[in-house]
């Protein structure tokens, strides 16, 4: 069974390299050359890796919207940084 961001078991962490902190935020994001317009992904970022997440993604005009991870849907799931 893959874990979902509403199971009480699963310990969301930040995507942020190395980082083991837990995620505040879900940073959802889509890249045009790659996903169709209704695909988000998404990275989790805690308080301090944020802004330099969000960073990364909006100088590519990937980032879409920043929620607080209790409102990340089990459909957009979660992604770590390749």
């Amino acid at each position: 069974m893959i874990p979902t961001p509403s199971d009480p078991k699963v310990r969301l962490l930040c995507s942020g390299k190395g980082c083991r902190a837990d995620a505040a935020y879900g940073l959802l994001w889509n890249n045009p050359k790659v996903h169709t317009p209704d695909r988000l992904k998404t990275w989790l970022a805690c308080e301090e890796h944020r802004v330099s997440l969000s960073y990364f993604l909006s100088v590519r005009d990937f980032l879409k919207d920043t929620v607080p991870v209790s409102e990340i849907s089990d459909s957009q799931g979660t992604d770590g940084i390749d």
